[in-house]
């Protein structure tokens, strides 16, 4: 809701009484994340965990308002470094003088008075959320079963807690905690004072769990990834729906759910809405009643009423959620293992005993894991669905079923087309027509027998179904279905099957990611295409494959549409299409066109020697065929020949007689501010139009959005940066402001401009 600042004589924060679209998402830094990253070495403090002694945005570390060192890197198996900062002379150059002298004694934030600073502005923030909460609760508590807040042992959700509690009567809601039993153990201790203090207030308290076990659980579906997510179904949200079944004695209730989601934890958050239906849970509404608070007020919040700290954020994790999340990386999984070194092993472990014939720490610290997309990996994973089409007829064979198709059938009704069933010595055989293989009726037929194969009883089914009829109490039981659907309404119909299944032919073929098809574009077809355009499209000497890739390649950095040269091209050919500022330009419309290329600026770090082996295999973990990976391997040696390369300087490769051995994306010779600005209007467009956020947010390397920052793109350090934006700011004041406080830094575009008014500008 409301800006801040840093407070020099508390060493605090200070809100302000102007309303603000963007934040930093400051935290509390105590002393024992300083001592994990040796800060003790450098400046003196006192080894008390009760009050922090500065603050941290992203990468920076502040006290009393300056930023005193910043942390580069860090990964699983390797600590962040500490980079101490340099105070700038009048005309803004670095120094060699320290922003804080080595050996000063460090003094602690002096809540006290940091509280009292802000507690009028705190108060009118209470208010208004209070009155939303008691607000949603008047106009809904007539049509709804149950409130409930959502309750996660984090800072948020603390704050969340406390608030409902002053606006709603004692009785009116219940807490549940979904514990997901890989949680963080400080966050287990929390939870416990949470909750005596709940049932000593008279408000109802739950903890929701499943009946699996993390150790069986990825065991059995395989170590969860990005889009392999059946961890938040299995361990969160299906225990949580089934608990309040349970507590209320009723199937098809209808609730309302807390949730202390904030739009400044991430650029998918920002466009959450206040109130929703279906979006947490099916059926159900929920309301996100802090939606609007920054991570400043949280905190504030916390102090001035004396709120419990989940001890977790004082070891320098910014989040508590489960312990090893393949959503996290980075720096994050570094403090997770110095906080937690035996909790992380047991999950490395089970990574370690899952997955087969990889280099395990390689595979872990890199990122193999978390990128995961079927089950080609898992130790002794055999298919127990296959299906082929043979005369007309699909047949779908199930080898050593695990569950009844008989039972799943009930689901579907009356099936409309016919099918037959053969039972076989290790399983089935059904046949039914081919013509039915994509319909929508064919998708849930076949979503049968993904079922029949491979439930293990996750109770995702049974979580979905609001009419209670499907039951695995005494095994899989289903009576009485009214044919709704919704526990088909599962990826892939079974979240065991989506896990685990083997891609068709060994490896599924991504063609979209290799778009050039060992046809990448050659030095003297761009040369011949900017000399003649139009001409050279229509009569070249190009074999089909090649031309065929060529305009793919043109068409994605905008140089051509429907085999016509474009404005664009006109523009480059003014700017001079060799030099490295119409590169610059090309290279932003190929990072958000085509995917071969976006995915070496989202997998290659600037300076970083890559072995071609490891990229290889990176690209078959995320279901590319090994061929394919062979040929956007050899495509990046094409590139770097191009002016891409030769004047852009996007990258290079190290050889072997013949053989590529070694892939590395460089620093770019790029320094031209229109080209940032332009850069920066498109990341903001693909944000959805999110027009404002920090300069530390586009520096983070760690941050996953739709939008992809100029400083991983170009490599720009942090001093180019303010620097070209400063200069922008003055000249094209029109299209970017910029500011910097006490080191502190905002971004704001303006919204009425696009990125091709940018384009105009040259």
């Amino acid at each position: 809701m409301y800006g801040y600042t840093y407070d020099t004589e508390s060493g605090g924060l200070l809100l302000t009484d102007k309303t603000t679209q963007s934040s930093n998402e400051p935290r509390p830094v105590y002393a024992q994340e300083l001592d994990n990253l040796g800060i003790d070495n450098i400046w003196r403090y006192e080894k008390q965990q009760d009050v922090p002694y500065m603050w941290a945005e992203a990468n920076h570390y502040i006290y009393r308002g300056r930023i005193i060192f910043n942390t580069v890197g860090g990964s699983l198996y390797v600590k962040p470094t500490v980079e101490v900062t340099y105070r700038k002379d009048e005309d803004g150059k670095v120094t060699d003088i320290p922003t804080l002298e080595p050996k000063t004694v460090l003094e602690p934030v002096d809540l006290a008075l940091m509280c009292e600073r802000n507690k009028e502005i705190l108060d009118i923030v209470e208010q208004i959320t209070v009155k939303k909460i008691y607000g949603v609760y008047q106009r809904r508590k007539k049509n709804l079963d149950c409130f409930h807040v959502a309750f996660s042992g984090g800072k948020d959700s603390v704050v969340l807690l406390e608030l409902v509690k002053k606006a709603l009567p004692r009785s009116s809601f219940m807490v549940v905690f979904g514990d997901t039993k890989m949680e963080f153990p400080d966050t287990y201790e929390l939870v416990d004072q949470v909750e005596r203090q709940c049932k000593e207030e008279g408000i109802a308290f739950y903890r929701a769990a499943t009946h699996f076990e993390p150790e069986d659980s990825w065991k059995l579906f395989g170590p969860p990834s990005k889009v392999l997510r059946w961890c938040c179904t299995v361990h969160k949200a299906c225990p949580q729906t089934l608990k309040i079944r349970e507590v209320l004695d009723k199937n098809d209730y209808v609730g309302l759910d807390f949730v202390g989601v904030r739009s400044y934890e991430s650029v998918a958050r920002s466009g959450y809405k206040e109130e929703g239906y279906g979006k947490k849970q099916k059926g159900q509404y929920s309301h996100n009643s802090i939606l609007d608070w920054n991570s400043a007020e949280v905190w504030l919040y916390i102090f001035l009423h004396d709120l419990p700290v989940n001890a977790t954020y004082k070891k320098g994790n910014s989040r508590a959620g489960c312990l090893f999340c393949p959503m996290g990386g980075g720096k994050a999984d570094s403090f997770r293992n110095i906080s937690y070194p035996e909790g992380i092993k047991k999950y490395t472990d089970l990574i370690q005993e899952t997955i087969e014939d990889k280099n395990i720490e390689s595979y872990i610290t890199n990122g193999g894991w978390i990128e995961r997309k079927n089950g080609r990996d898992i130790v002794g994973n055999k298919s127990r669905y296959l299906e082929e089409i043979k005369d007309g007829y699909l047949y779908i064979t199930l080898v050593r079923p695990l569950t009844d198709w008989r039972e799943w059938i009930k689901t579907l009704g009356e099936v409309s087309f016919p099918y037959d069933v053969e039972t076989t010595e290790n399983g089935i055989v059904v046949r039914i027509p081919a013509s039915v293989d994509k319909t929508t009726e064919g998708k849930y037929f076949k979503q049968v027998f993904h079922k029949a194969a491979y439930c293990v009883g996750c109770r995702a089914c049974e979580a979905n179904c609001r009419n209670g009829c499907i039951s695995f109490k005494e095994g899989l039981r289903i009576e009485n279905c009214v044919h709704c659907k919704e526990c088909h309404h599962i990826d892939d119909g079974c979240l065991m099957y989506h896990s685990v299944q083997l891609p068709k032919n060994g490896g599924r073929v991504m063609k979209s990611l290799n778009t050039f098809a060992d046809h990448a574009p050659k030095v003297d077809w761009i040369v011949n295409f900017f000399s003649y355009g139009n001409e050279f499209l229509k009569d070249n000497t190009l074999g089909p494959m090649q031309i065929s890739m060529f305009r793919r390649f043109l068409s994605d950095a905008k140089l051509i549409e429907k085999n016509k040269t474009t404005p664009f091209f006109d523009l480059m050919k003014k700017l001079g299409w060799e030099s490295n500022r119409a590169w610059g330009l090309i290279l932003i419309q190929l990072v958000y066109s085509n995917p071969q290329i976006r995915w070496y600026v989202d997998h290659m770090p600037i300076g970083e020697e890559m072995p071609r082996a490891y990229l290889e295999d990176q690209l078959q973990g995320e279901g590319v065929s090994a061929k394919d990976a062979a040929s956007i391997a050899k495509s990046f040696k094409r590139l770097v020949e191009i002016p891409l390369g030769t004047e852009l300087n996007f990258g290079m490769i190290t050889m072997q007689g013949r053989k590529i051995t070694a892939l590395k994306r460089c620093k770019t010779r790029m320094n031209e501010s229109l080209i940032l600005l332009y850069a920066l209007y498109r990341y903001a467009e693909a944000c959805v139009n999110y027009y404002q956020f920090a300069l530390s947010t586009l520096m983070d390397m760690e941050i996953e959005s739709a939008g992809i920052s100029p400083v991983k793109i170009f490599g720009f350090d942090y001093d180019e940066m303010e620097a070209m934006l400063r200069g922008l700011s003055a000249k094209y004041n029109d299209y970017i402001d910029v500011t910097f406080t006490h080191d502190l830094d905002k971004i704001t575009l303006r919204d009425y401009h696009r990125a091709e008014d940018v384009l105009e500008l040259f």
